[in-house]
């Protein structure tokens, strides 16, 4: 069964390996794109690549370090979790961002190296790492959210094919995916097991997305509704009533995807540390330091909490042991990040005061509009992913060994 890169084979390339991705993005990196944004990340759905973002993408594509410890064989880099981090690290030195990403990075692909035939793999996983398809998760639904195993989205099987009936909700991105990895009900008879994991195309006939407007002003989540949709046998992922062992297994991949600050984090500074930010709009006194000094000790509390934060993520990283992936604990590792990254955006908001508060019209620079859109976005962090009190069960059940008792 192929799955990620060893993380406990020897490192044998050290400064050999590092001196390849020097050189490697030296050659491929364009100048022009250092510290830019990724043309597939923005909020309101990925923007029209420019020559250079396209070049960057498929090299980056071609070389397998978009998905650096996925297996060789199916497009990744191959690489071990050590060669990974030198190759982040190099990145970082010269300002380049991976141009490869979204659910079939975060979430699928993992999950489909897990469970997947070998066709599958060899169908899905190679446009993935090349950056060609995009992804999107079905999963909740108006009445099956946190308890999500009360979904009702019907495969009836039609021998060769399912036809598929349902809706989803908070569909991320599905207005602008290829495909979605949806988790249906093949048995009405039971409830987790009689839930079974298939792959469906987007553009199939009868199915029909309707963007949701949040409160930040995006709308990145859909309604997505199956009116009579035909699936292929082929595209069910395991077997039959499967599909609650493989959501679960994806959703560990999420969160420990999430984990590092909800995804947000980077865009609750307007491009500054806390700070920077504290210094520029509340002023520093004769030793350089923020004046206020009440709201220097909370940001230097924040900052603690965050390196803290980050170095449990690495350390987690390194002592991870074989090919176990992701665990119950990316649970505690979500509902950290997703309070930083919350904590983060109120001190920003706080130390802008009224200039964090814009929506738009003059008065306002185009950091603090975004700011303050960044903070409303930054609300969901808690939610998506699977909530704080859903995470909070996950960890007393399945970490502290507290069982429900009736």
């Amino acid at each position: 069964m192929a799955t990620l890169a060893d993380p406990e084979r020897p490192d044998t390339a050290g400064s050999d390996f590092r001196e390849e991705a020097r050189a490697w993005l030296a050659a491929n990196f364009p100048e022009s794109l250092r510290h830019k944004d990724n043309a597939m990340s923005a909020i309101d759905g990925p923007t029209e690549e420019t020559p250079e973002q396209r070049a960057w993408r498929e090299a980056m594509g071609a070389k397998g370090w978009g998905v650096p410890t996925w297996p060789k064989e199916y497009g990744g880099g191959g690489l071990t979790r050590a060669e990974a981090r030198i190759l982040q690290e190099e990145m970082a030195r010269v300002g380049a961002w991976n141009p490869i990403g979204g659910m079939g990075v975060m979430m699928f692909g993992p999950t489909l190296l897990e469970y997947g035939t070998e066709e599958q793999k060899q169908q899905h996983i190679p446009s993935i790492a090349r950056g060609e398809v995009r992804w999107c998760q079905g999963y909740s639904e108006p009445g099956a959210g946190s308890d999500l195993a009360s979904l009702q989205t019907f495969a009836e099987d039609k021998g060769d094919h399912y036809v598929v009936n349902g809706q989803k909700t908070w569909t991320s991105g599905g207005q602008w995916a290829d495909k979605c990895f949806a988790l249906v009900r093949t048995d009405k008879s039971q409830k987790h097991a009689g839930i079974s994991f298939l792959l469906i195309d987007m553009d199939a006939e009868g199915v029909e997305t309707r963007p949701i407007r949040l409160i930040s002003g995006q709308s990145p989540f859909c309604e997505t509704f199956f009116t009579n949709v035909t699936v292929p046998k082929e595209n069910l992922v395991g077997r039959e009533g499967q599909g609650w062992e493989i959501g679960t297994r994806l959703l560990q991949h999420e969160r420990n995807s999430l984990s590092g600050g909800g995804g947000s984090a980077g865009r609750m500074n307007a491009g500054k540390t806390v700070p920077e930010l504290a210094k520029k709009y509340r002023g520093a006194d004769d030793t350089g330091q923020i004046a206020d000094a009440d709201l220097r000790t909370r940001i230097i509390k924040h900052e603690m909490d965050q390196r803290a934060f980050f170095l449990t993520l690495r350390r987690a990283a390194l002592e991870a042991k074989g090919n176990a992936g992701p665990s119950a604990a990316t649970s505690v590792m979500k509902n950290v990040g997703a309070r930083i990254t919350q904590d983060r955006a109120e001190l920003n908001i706080e130390i802008m005061g009224m200039q964090g508060l814009g929506w738009d019209g003059e008065g306002f620079t185009e950091d603090e509009l975004a700011q303050t859109r960044s903070w409303l976005w930054g609300k969901a962090v808690s939610i998506y992913g699977g909530s704080s009190e859903i995470q909070n069960n996950v960890i007393a059940k399945r970490i502290l060994g507290m069982l429900d008792h009736q």
